[in-house]
């Protein structure tokens, strides 16, 4: 009998019900984007939800990050200290705003940003570091403040991973100087698509609204080059509706976690990352770093593929390698080796609400044997 495909994530979504209820005075309004009833009814949900002051949507993760960084009026040139470990879209983000990445390894527990290797990448063109919250595992955020505050730059964190994540109680929406959310349909919490930047000064707000509206500030005052990243209305409807089951989500995904450590935490050749003291998780993904002897990263994915199911290399390749950044002084992935590690023998297995222990065990026995 042939088995169910399993891919390595599955978008949640509310019921059909739901949704048609929650958009249909749309049809009414004909108002379907430009900051409109279901746009403002979702930010201030986010805001209560986040616990955070300030928010701006926007249409994607990408053009959030993009507007953080732009909005900082950085000087064109300057260096940005990020890491490798990461979706192109980081690097891409800082450097189509006219800014220099600067990449720096990672720590090997839980792939976030070497803190210890921060301090000698600091030139005097540095103006900001853009780490990122890996997997749903928090950065030293108490250390990369610290650095930050000694040095005078600003942090914005690339916090794709980590929505509904807290710290000590504290919501990573609060980290930083901004934080940058992606509510694509393969994360945790979607808008289908759709991203949002929290930021701490409220003077951000109205330069990120003007930013992402072509940089006009009213019809007839424009005061930035801008672009268009508007969250639309459909889009918001689906925050709305999959706002109010995200914690039961969470804590479905919660349980497939818990069978993958099960089966997989006490495995020889294979590493699992170790919860982090004090955080509240979200259990955004599930990476297994294979040892390449015991087990080797390809050989998995090879056969995990054989039988229908599909995991992922990620992050593979390195940032830092790809050729698009290799006229960057800092490009060159044996420059962060530890990350180089990683890459080449991470694998993030399927992980959803609605992945079955049925489906871990059938997951982890193809690993095993």
């Amino acid at each position: 009998m042939e088995q169910t495909r399993i891919n390595v994530t599955r978008s949640s979504m509310p019921s059909y019900e739901e949704y048609c209820a929650e958009i249909k005075e749309l049809w009414e309004s004909r108002w379907l984007t430009n900051m409109g009833a279901k746009h403002k009814q979702f930010e201030t949900a986010l805001k209560a939800y986040l616990d955070t002051p300030h928010i701006t949507l926007y249409t994607n993760g990408h053009l959030a990050l993009e507007g953080a960084l732009s909005a900082m009026n950085f000087p064109a040139g300057g260096e940005v200290i990020t890491t490798p470990f990461t979706f192109a879209s980081t690097t891409h983000a800082i450097a189509r705003t006219g800014l220099v990445p600067v990449f720096c390894d990672i720590e090997p527990v839980h792939y976030t940003m070497d803190v210890t290797k921060i301090e000698s990448l600091i030139t005097e063109k540095t103006c900001a570091i853009v780490p990122v919250h890996v997997y749903g595992n928090l950065c030293d955020v108490e250390a990369i403040e610290a650095i930050a505050r000694r040095h005078g730059l600003k942090v914005i964190y690339d916090a794709a991973h980590a929505f509904g994540v807290t710290y000590q109680g504290v919501s990573s929406a609060n980290f930083g100087d901004a934080s940058m959310y992606s509510f694509h349909a393969t994360k945790v919490f979607n808008t289908i698509e759709g991203g949002a930047v929290t930021y701490r000064d409220e003077a951000l707000g109205p330069v990120l609204d003007d930013k992402k509206n072509f940089g006009l500030h009213t019809p007839e005052d424009g005061r930035y080059i801008g672009t268009n990243a508007k969250m639309n209305e459909f889009q918001a409807a689906m925050g709305l509706c999959n706002l109010r089951h995200l914690d039961e989500e969470i804590e479905k995904r919660g349980r497939a976690v818990q069978r993958y450590r099960e089966r997989l935490g006490a495995v020889k050749g294979i590493t699992l990352c170790p919860e982090q003291p004090h955080v509240k998780p979200n259990y955004a993904y599930f990476p297994v770093l294979f040892d390449g002897q015991t087990y080797t990263r390809d050989a998995v994915f090879e056969a995990l593929q054989a039988h229908g199911i599909v995991a992922r290399k990620y992050f593979y390749p390195l940032i830092n390698g790809l050729d698009c950044y290799k006229e960057y002084e800092t490009a060159g992935t044996e420059k962060t080796p530890v990350a180089q590690r990683v890459a080449a023998n991470i694998l993030t297995l399927p992980l959803f609400a609605d992945l079955t222990v049925d489906m871990v065990d059938r997951i982890c026995d193809i690993i095993l044997d």
